[in-house]
């Protein structure tokens, strides 16, 4: 039997089962660059404050000699000096046919469960919650784009949706405007 050219071939799908899918090329609907994270330039009485606040705490725990949560709560004074002084690097963000392209990872639409808009300090930031374990919420900040145009977007994929706030966000807000870092 002699052998046939490949470039011949018809394809004759007989059951829908049979019909082989050809995946789309990646297209690029938006492209920016941003912060990874909002970054505000924090001034001597912010950091005076911390201070205090962590001393407070240490004595508090030196007198009950929880000695590794006095270690906790400077680490963590250290961490917010650190955020607070070191600017974010700039990386590129593309949201695409296929999903979010956030730095060098890449978050399909199948992984991503619904979106939100946030603003915080000047930066309007983009939220977009995840089916994964880690990271559970990607904030992708919308530098020189618009909320409008992002949404748009988005919606073709994903659900508009903004998370009822928990017990813990009520708390914070209120810890935060009762307990204020700087004025």
């Amino acid at each position: 039997m002699p052998a046939k050219n490949p470039s011949t071939f018809k394809t004759k799908a007989t059951k829908p089962s049979e019909v082989t899918v050809v995946p789309s090329p990646v297209k690029e609907l938006l492209v920016w660059k941003a912060p990874t994270r909002p970054f505000k330039k924090r001034n001597r009485e912010y950091f005076s404050t911390i201070a205090a606040i962590v001393f407070l705490l240490a004595v508090i725990l030196l007198f009950i000699k929880e000695w590794l949560l006095i270690a906790v709560v400077i680490a963590l004074m250290f961490v917010s000096y650190v955020l607070a002084t070191v600017p974010p690097e700039e990386v590129v963000h593309k949201i695409t046919n296929r999903g979010v392209v956030t730095g060098e990872k890449t978050y399909k639409w199948d992984w991503l469960a619904r979106f939100w808009f946030t603003k915080k300090w000047d930066c309007e930031i983009l939220h977009v919650e995840t089916k994964l374990v880690f990271p559970r919420q990607l904030q992708l900040i919308l530098k020189g784009k618009t909320k409008e145009g992002v949404k748009k977007i988005v919606e073709k994929y994903l659900l508009f949706e903004k998370p009822r706030k928990t017990a813990m966000d009520k708390a914070a807000r209120w810890l935060q405007k009762k307990v204020p870092l700087e004025s």
